[in-house]
């Protein structure tokens, strides 16, 4: 396979091709920043900060290992693994929206960086935990990002990917697909008009039912380099897709799709 590896085509009604992703999502991102934690609550109908600190805590982060959030919008993951290692200065958070790292920054003090999944400006082998909520959609090149995140962790190193799938049983999908792209754009254009709120929700499903299925991600993290790959899943539609570095060096061929 030649060129990046995105996570879905791209969705024509927002841009006409895939170069198009990065700077629509900045700037919608930067739009919806002070809006996003409630956006988020009710999204997540409250229950986003147990299920998040549960995911860490169920994949091993403790206390004293170094944290890096990649796409850490308004730190809502990043809260999460703060109240576990307990150290601001163990977790790291990464965007490429300025005003989500801004509202990080005014609500957790811990140190950031603003730079994108596909090259980190993090050295080799340097943490312990690599973890990414709900942003896996957005990234322009899923190898890319994943051979990062792999090339930052230390050996024996936890990367968790927190993600919403498309259902795979009609009802299900019937539900989900009324939820996420009906009922919430529409609660978020109620309660907060003129904003791009609505539209966020609208894009957010729309990459979720256009992005590649859980199934093809595992393979492409176990192709760059991860072990133990595994994903868990919560009514049916949230993903935990858990992997490790193994703790020595070891001959891999990436496998492409052609």
């Amino acid at each position: 396979m030649t060129g990046p590896f995105g996570p879905h085509p791209a969705p024509s009604e927002y841009y006409d091709s895939v170069d198009g992703r990065p700077s629509f999502t900045r700037a919608l991102f930067d739009a919806t920043a002070c809006h996003y934690e409630q956006i988020d609550r009710i999204l997540s109908l409250g229950s986003g900060r147990w299920y998040r600190r549960r995911a860490l805590l169920r994949n091993g982060l403790r206390p004293g290992m170094r944290v890096h959030d990649v796409a850490v919008g308004t730190g809502l993951v990043a809260r999460a693994a703060l109240e576990v290692t307990g150290d601001r200065a163990d977790v790291v958070g990464l965007d490429v929206s300025k005003n989500m790292l801004a509202e990080t920054k005014r609500a957790l003090g811990i140190p950031l960086i603003q730079a994108n999944a596909e090259q980190l400006p993090v050295a080799d082998a340097s943490v312990d935990f690599v973890s990414m909520g709900y942003a896996l959609r957005h990234v322009s090149d899923l190898a890319a990002a994943f051979r990062e995140f792999h090339r930052v962790l230390r050996p024996g190193g936890t990367l968790l990917l927190l993600e919403v799938a498309r259902p795979g049983s009609r009802p299900m999908y019937g539900l989900t697909a009324w939820y996420l792209g009906r009922f919430v754009p529409s609660l978020c254009r109620w309660l907060m008009p003129s904003t791009p709120s609505a539209t966020l929700m609208r894009y957010f499903w729309r990459t979720v039912e256009l992005c590649v299925p859980p199934e093809v991600i595992q393979d492409e993290l176990a192709a760059d380099g991860f072990v133990d790959v595994a994903c868990d899943t919560d009514l049916t539609v949230f993903r935990a897709y858990c992997a490790r570095k193994p703790n020595q060096p070891r001959e891999f061929t990436a496998i492409r799709r052609g």
